[in-house]
This record gives structure tokens, sequence and C-alpha cells, in this order.
């Protein structure tokens, strides 16, 4: 195995310097990064599976690691996919990176990068549930400093959550200020 999993680790860290690219659209001079993005993901598909009742440690997993292909493809927004044969990138990248991994651990991210492409498990659709309430709420703070024009970003990620649990969240995010959060807690 050798240097393998240090290789592996080292390209996950590059998830923290690609920066989200649909967000550029929109007017966002600085997005977030992707890992930035897959942190928050990795919150809230927890908090779904709890409220769902679903596997919390398959659900987060899946959430965490839904965009670690992305440290050799870049994050490329939809118009641009319009363009290029995107088919199984993913799950090339998926699985070449998981050669560096210890098999076991390789085969079980493989698995479960599949289950999420595929959906079809509770787990799979509460963690593109949250990738999709991620976005929403990335875009509701980008409205709140001053970008008005991520309303379709809402609006589509909104209509696509299929659980319960997350239209009852994004319900609740829409109807609550991103900065609401801190005030009254200055002391």
């Amino acid at each position: 195995m050798g240097n393998d999993i240090a290789k592996y680790l080292y390209e996950v860290g590059q998830l923290k310097r690609v920066k989200r690219s649909g967000w550029w659209i929109a007017g966002i001079e600085n997005p977030e990064s992707v890992a930035e993005h897959s942190f928050r993901t990795a919150v809230i598909a927890y908090l779904l599976a709890e409220m769902e009742g679903a596997d919390t440690e398959r659900a987060t997993f899946m959430a965490l690691f839904h965009d670690t292909g992305e440290a050799r493809t870049n994050d490329l927004h939809r118009i641009a996919r319009r363009y290029v044969n995107w088919e199984n990138v993913d799950k090339k990248v998926v699985e070449d990176q998981s050669k560096r991994l210890p098999e076991n651990i390789g085969k079980k991210m493989i698995a479960l990068h599949s289950e999420y492409e595929e959906a079809n498990s509770l787990e799979a659709r509460i963690a593109r549930d949250a990738d999709l309430l991620e976005c929403l709420i990335q875009a509701r703070e980008y409205q709140a400093m001053g970008c008005d024009d991520v309303s379709d970003w809402i609006s589509n990620a909104r209509g696509a959550l299929l659980t319960d649990s997350a239209k009852k969240m994004a319900q609740e995010c829409l109807e609550t200020e991103p900065g609401e959060w801190w005030r009254g807690l200055k002391i």
C-alpha cells in the first residue's frame, strides 16, 4: 500500500480549494468550496436521517463523500455539463480513488457511492435531499448578502426534495433569515 492513504488524504484536501462553480453564474465572486458544501451536507444528512428513522451512519457517509470525485474533475456547473459527456464520470473517479484505500474500505466507498447515485434506499434519498437542502440554504445566505439572482437554485432544490423531513426543513429555512441564529446571543 505504501503511501496511498496519504495520497488519498491530500487529494481529498484539494476539495478545500475547488469552488462551487454554479454560483459564479449568479454573480458570487468567491463561492464556498466543495469541502465546505460537503461538511454541511453531511450535517444535514445526519439530522434528516434521525428525523426519518434511517441509518444515520450510512446517510451521513454518503453525504460526506458524495463529491469527492470533484478533487479530480472540479465542480462543473449544470450549463457546462450540457456540452460534456459526463456519463459515469463520478463512478469512474470514485473507483480510481478507492484503489488507494484498503480493499474493504474501497469496496464500501464504491458501493455507497453507487447507492447514492441510484437513490435506491431511504439513506441515499436522504443524502441527496441533504445535498439539495445545503444548496437551498447556501442560496438563502447569498440572498441575505445581496445576491438576488439565486431564486432558481432555491426553487429547483425545493422542488426536487423527496423526504417529508427535508421538505419541512426547507420550509423552515425559507421562513428564517440566515443571520437570525446569532441574534440575542451577544453579551
